[in-house]
């Protein structure tokens, strides 16, 4: 039959490369063109399966899915960083970020958009071709997992998308030759709630055929798990106030009883404790023999001036003093979220002198007792998920249904980790102030901070105070790129104020 390819579509439309992007592998080089295709060999071999998924989790390494733009989006943006650096590098637009002046030409606002978009088209791949290869000997129980697998990356990628930008295009399968006026047609503005509908049912049915985390091999130990299904859930229920749903599934994740928190907050950053007892969903940096997977994560964020026996790095995404006067006197969780100029480090290194006077200890890679390749390819796990926040989840829509008790319970669990006494809210109004500035504090630094303050209403309000020219009905959103704008022929309509 005829097929036009769909990656050839989608780089034409979106200017961006699908499966084949990065990939060392022939098998996945698209057909050219209008080529009729007899026999595509692909199929006949069930091993091949894997490697649709693996793009998958390839494609969560790259510098535009958790980087530098990443990093400017859903951190610098917030009250939490400031940009950092010395003051003449502005890291392509990270002042825009911090002074919330971007727009739809800011190369921050175009990588994030790309490459999620580029992370969903390889997981339409996998979902449309994985069953292909049961014909070929591919054991059904292990398609049905790997589709699971590609269903929660691909929610995890809309998620992210849909925060960021609100209203955006609905690609949700893999488009044929005969196709292409239908893929300009569904490049609009889909509306929110049907994208969060799509990422709904995506974790439903992920959580309903992944294993456990302990179901896993040592050697599968990274993948998707139904608890990271489940918690990607919760936080998706969170974002819409749908706090029954939200309890649901963050009840389902702390009672699995796959999870404990972690007694020492600091060593959850470390590279010793990767996909620990807390952990449930980490980009993993160590792919085996093909290297090193994470590329300038850590040297973004790194001391900009001499380490003694550490790496240096851009000294972007520096704590405020803003957050770090939100930590009580006895909080743990300072010294593990931030470090300064001076202090001898965990791994003995020594901040000599620097551009910044604090930088993200969350973010710090360990030249000596780590294993890393260099300063840029880092061995090192990026954390998305962990248990610490599913039960700040579960306190918070707890509080919401008027249920003050599981909601005390949840919260003291985190105060007690971080060497504070429980709780002295008790009115739900107290409580819900008391959750927000728990989980500011029990969070900081991990990308939910900006996206916090919109789903509960207080951006304007928090980042006016913080100095930034935040304005309502435009900021809680990012703009549409106009590179796809002008791409989709106007189908694809720009977010206001922009």
């Amino acid at each position: 039959m005829k097929n036009l390819s769909y990656s050839f579509i989608f780089s034409s439309l979106l200017a961006l490369t699908a499966i084949g992007s990065g990939c060392k592998k022939d098998w996945l080089s698209p057909a050219p063109e209008n080529t009729l295709i007899q026999t595509d060999s692909t199929f006949l071999d069930a091993n091949n399966a894997e490697k649709f998924v693996h793009s998958c989790y390839n494609w969560t390494t790259q510098w535009g899915q958790h980087v530098f733009s990443w990093i400017g989006m859903s951190s610098i943006t917030s009250d939490d960083a400031d940009k950092g650096s010395d003051p003449g590098d502005l890291g392509a637009d990270k002042d825009q970020m911090d002074a919330l002046s971007y727009g739809p030409t800011s190369l921050s606002v175009l990588e994030v958009w790309e490459a999620n978009y580029t992370g969903i088209g390889r997981c339409n791949q996998a979902i449309d071709n994985v069953p292909k290869f049961i014909d070929a000997g591919l054991d059904a129980s292990l398609a049905n997992r790997l589709v699971g697998e590609a269903k929660f990356l691909r929610a995890y990628f809309y998620f992210n998308l849909v925060r960021c930008y609100g209203d955006i295009p609905k690609i949700a399968r893999v488009y044929t030759g005969e196709e292409a006026a239908q893929i300009y047609e569904d490049y609009s503005n889909t509306p929110r709630a049907e994208i969060y509908a799509l990422i709904e049912q995506d974790l439903k049915d992920a959580s309903a055929v992944l294993p456990l985390k302990s179901q896993y091999a040592t050697k599968d130990v990274g993948r998707a798990t139904k608890g990271a299904a489940d918690a990607l859930l919760a936080k998706v229920y969170l974002y819409q106030s749908k706090w029954n749903e939200c309890l649901t599934a963050c009840n389902d994740v702390i009672n699995s009883g796959e999870y404990e928190l972690e007694s020492d907050f600091s060593l959850i950053w470390r590279q010793s404790h990767e996909n620990g007892a807390e952990s449930i969903f980490e980009i993993e940096g160590q792919n085996g023999a093909e290297g090193w997977g994470i590329g300038g994560y850590f040297v973004t964020q790194g001391a900009r001036g001499p380490v003694t026996g550490g790496y240096n790095g851009w000294g972007f995404n520096t704590p405020t003093d803003d957050l770090e006067a939100a930590f009580e006197a006895d909080d743990v969780r300072k010294a593990a979220t931030m470090y300064y100029v001076g202090q001898t480090l965990w791994d003995g290194a020594v901040v000599e002198s620097a551009s910044n006077s604090k930088y993200n200890y969350k973010a710090y890679a360990s030249q000596s007792q780590e294993a890393n390749y260099d300063s840029w390819w880092s061995g090192k796990n990026i954390r998305i998920m962990r248990l610490g926040e599913v039960l700040l989840m579960k306190a918070e829509a707890a509080n919401e249904q008027g249920n003050s008790g599981d909601a005390i319970a949840a919260l003291n669990q985190i105060r007690n980790r971080a060497g504070l006494g429980n709780t002295t809210a008790s009115s739900q109004s107290d409580l819900r102030e008391a959750i927000r500035q728990e989980r500011r504090v029990e969070m900081a630094m991990e990308h939910d901070r900006f996206f916090d303050l919109v789903r509960t209403g207080r951006a304007g309000t928090v980042l006016r105070a913080h100095g930034k020219n935040f304005v309502d009905g435009k900021h809680e959103v990012f703009p549409i790129p106009q590179k796809h704008i002008d791409l989709s022929a106007g189908k694809l309509k720009q977010n206001s104020g922009y």
